[in-house]
């Protein structure tokens, strides 16, 4: 007859492969779920941080383009970095590319680009460069990694999640906006005009 000890191992043990058994189908449960959300291709949700700030009225010097938004976009931002490296401007510099069309109600052809750079009061402008003016206001500062693939989908994640931020969007160009060189910064703001 067995003892009272071998009694209380044998009904721990018990206890022990009972609780594993079901934390093992509860993580298996999970996992097949997961598994069953990407092999059926449905997209999870993505949640977007966001951040609400007043920008200020900011002067800067910019180049345009006019054209297709695409690659042809890097050009123009270079030949900006590059008169504001002449002028040691670019290393603690706050930059905006702003796509100031729509692209789907503006023919490609006409579709205007600027890449910008924020300057004081006291720059000196060359005539190498526009010269021109940021209006502020409030925005949702959406922030995301610095490639082509994260912006295009941080743009997709932000327009299918911002019904739910109360917020109603203004009707002013959405901004990129980077900080210094963007070796050293390897993310970017993107920055949606809201009515405050």
């Amino acid at each position: 007859m067995p003892n009272h000890f071998t009694f209380k191992i044998r009904l721990n043990i018990k206890i022990i492969q009972f609780i594993f058994k079901n934390i093992l189908y509860i993580f298996l449960k999970h996992v097949t779920f997961e598994m069953w959300q990407t092999n059926t291709g449905e997209r999870k949700k993505t949640v977007m941080h966001y951040k609400v700030e007043t920008l200020p009225n900011y002067r800067l010097a910019y180049v345009r383009r006019v054209g297709p938004y695409g690659p042809a976009n890097v050009d123009v931002m270079e030949k900006l970095k590059k008169w504001a490296r002449e002028r040691n401007l670019l290393e603690s510099a706050i930059l905006f590319a702003i796509p100031r069309d729509n692209p789907e109600t503006t023919p490609p052809e006409n579709c205007r680009f600027d890449a910008c750079i924020v300057i004081s009061k006291d720059d000196q402008m060359d005539g190498s460069i526009y010269e021109g003016e940021l209006s502020g206001g409030t925005y949702l500062i959406y922030k995301v990694r610095h490639t082509a693939e994260d912006i295009q989908k941080g743009y997709a994640d932000i327009f299918s999640s911002l019904q739910s931020t109360g917020y109603q969007i203004d009707h002013k160009p959405i901004l990129e906006k980077y900080t210094g060189d963007m070796k050293s910064n390897p993310y970017c703001e993107i920055c949606v005009p809201v009515k405050s």
